[in-house]
Order: C-alpha cells, then sequence, then structure tokens
C-alpha cells in the first residue's frame, strides 16, 4: 500500500510487534499493553507478517461510518426542529420524525444533530410541588424538637439585661414547651443544658424521678 500512514496508536502497535519478533517482549506482554487477549495477539502479528504495516491500518479509513446520517437528511431534521416542530425536545421530536415523517434516527442522533447546530433541547418544566405538612406524632414524648431562635440574641429583659437567646423544647404531639432556658448565644452546651432536665425528670420510669429529685 503506497503512501500508508500510520496514526500514533497504529505506530505504537508496529513498535510492540517488532519488538516481539526481536525477542525483547513476550506475546503476553504484547498482549496486555495492546489491551487485547493473547490470541488476538497472535493473530495481529500474523497479518503483520503477511501484509506488513499496511496490516495494522484500519479498514474503515477514509469511509464514512455504516451509521453516518446524510448530510441531507440532518439538514432536513434541523430544518423541521427550527420551523413545525419548534419547542420540541429532542426525544419527542425523534418519535415525531419516525411517525409523521417517516425519518427513523435514535434520540442520540437527533440529540447530536441539533445540538452541533446550537440548538438544546428544551427543558420540561414541572409544575412546582405543593408541601405536605408532616402528621404529628400520636403520643407525647416520641419526639422532642430542639429549636433556637433565627437571631443571635433577644431583647427579652426589655434593656434592663444583656441580650438572650431563648432555647426551646417542644413536645412534638402536644405543642407543649417541658423545658426552656435563657443563653447568652446559641451554642452546644446550651443544648446540652437543654437536655439534661428533660432526660431526668421526663426521660425516667415516674418511679424514679423522686430519687432522681
Amino acid at each position: 500500500m503506497k503512501g500508508l500512514t500510520l496514526n500514533a496508536k497504529e505506530q505504537a502497535r508496529l513498535q510492540i510487534l517488532n519488538a516481539v519478533l526481536e525477542g525483547r517482549w513476550s506475546m503476553g506482554e504484547a498482549a496486555e499493553v495492546l489491551v487485547v487477549s493473547e490470541r488476538h495477539a497472535w493473530r495481529i502479528l500474523a497479518a503483520y507478517r503477511k501484509e506488513g504495516a499496511a496490516a495494522l491500518a484500519h479498514g474503515n479509513r477514509g469511509r464514512l461510518p455504516w451509521n453516518a446520517t446524510p448530510a441531507s437528511m440532518g439538514q432536513q431534521v434541523m430544518a423541521m426542529a427550527q420551523g413545525r416542530y419548534s419547542g420540541v425536545n429532542h426525544t419527542h421530536l425523534s418519535e415525531l420524525l419516525a411517525e409523521r415523517e417517516g425519518i427513523v434516527l435514535s434520540r442520540s442522533t437527533v440529540r447530536r444533530l441539533l445540538m452541533g447546530t446550537g440548538l438544546p433541547s428544551p427543558r420540561y418544566r414541572r409544575p412546582p410541588r405543593h408541601r405536605c405538612r408532616r402528621q404529628r406524632m400520636p403520643q407525647e414524648g416520641m419526639m422532642l424538637q430542639l429549636d433556637g431562635p433565627p437571631e443571635a440574641g433577644h431583647d427579652w429583659l426589655e434593656e434592663r439585661r444583656p441580650m438572650f437567646t431563648l432555647l426551646l423544647s417542644v413536645d412534638d404531639a402536644t405543642g407543649m414547651v417541658p423545658y426552656a432556658l435563657f443563653r447568652e448565644q446559641e451554642d452546644t452546651q446550651g443544648y446540652f443544658l437543654l437536655l439534661h432536665p428533660l432526660i431526668v425528670f421526663e426521660g425516667l420510669d415516674p418511679e424514679l424521678r423522686t430519687e432522681a429529685c
């Protein structure tokens, strides 16, 4: 084959096969580098011995892939995407082309054609979801929610004392506040102090609460 030019991958294969022929590489090592089975590596070597470097050139070089889309069809699809099917997403467009136009193309092919010309698929906007409020716990004591105000502090004592933050424990079932306390700021130690009386006085068996006191 006159004027044959090997690409970088094919040149690398040529060097590996020459190393095998010269005894510098084993066929197992060559197969590992070529990322093929050892049996297939022997086939490549046999073809190289018979045809020379031409055996390493890809057989489809210079040819269009079998599944290539003709340019005229691509232009037709782009024209319809901008015209009668304007605003249709790529998936729906591929279905419409097959049903109404007799043009059978996969969604990925339609996407490739249109994205190549700067026509992204229109996004379907879902209606906003309405949040459903969680049902409260059916029994007191099953869940306690701990919370503090969003602001750093509040003038609870009307300028008579420094600003304080109110930490609350709220029973989910009843909405009652079994315990609360003031802190200079919302912090981890404050929540531990909030939890302590809850565990001692609310979390123990009723018979043991008197002893805890």
